[in-house]
């Protein structure tokens, strides 16, 4: 698997967050308002709020990105993870996720939640195989979801850690 290098958030970058999440909405579903919201403005909604946006470049191209959403101190959303579509099956979103992990434990993370949609099956599969649980899904912001996970992740850093190296 080629190893992926990972960059914090540059206004030079944030069409790539916009570009990559409203292809892969469009492709299983319909960009909401709030995704409108979130991509044509990443900087505000997320990174001024305390959140985190990543981007993995291979080589000099950007190949995936996703946001760490601040929901309150020591709780984040995993939010808007994608990956180029010229990218698929190369395992990035597992690289993708175990940044995501290491990012949430140098930030002392004490949980992290996310919303997705059960036809995401290979998605749900991979939260499942790095911890991820299902929880109830309460109030929603997305009318595409149907399931939340939630990852409390003191107990799962060293299994994330060991599914990745797996998955080299």
């Amino acid at each position: 698997m080629e190893q992926l290098t990972f960059v914090d958030f540059d206004e030079s970058l944030a069409g790539y967050f916009g570009d990559f999440n409203r292809r892969w909405l469009e492709k299983y579903f319909y960009v909401e308002p709030i995704d409108e919201a979130m991509l044509s403005n990443p900087k505000l909604f997320f990174i001024d709020k305390g959140g985190y946006i990543f981007f993995a470049k291979l080589g000099n191209e950007i190949a995936g990105t996703f946001a760490l959403m601040k929901i309150e101190d020591g709780v984040y959303e995993l939010s808007k993870m994608a990956v180029d579509e010229k990218y698929h099956g190369r395992k990035i979103g597992n690289q993708l996720l175990a940044f995501c992990l290491q990012k949430a434990n140098e930030l002392k993370a004490r949980k992290i939640i996310l919303y997705s949609n059960t036809k995401l099956e290979n998605a749900i599969h991979l939260y499942r195989k790095y911890g991820f649980k299902e929880v109830p899904i309460g109030n929603s912001e997305y009318k595409r979801s149907n399931i939340k996970m939630e990852l409390i992740t003191s107990d799962n850093f060293i299994k994330a850690e060991q599914v990745y190296e797996q998955n080299k």
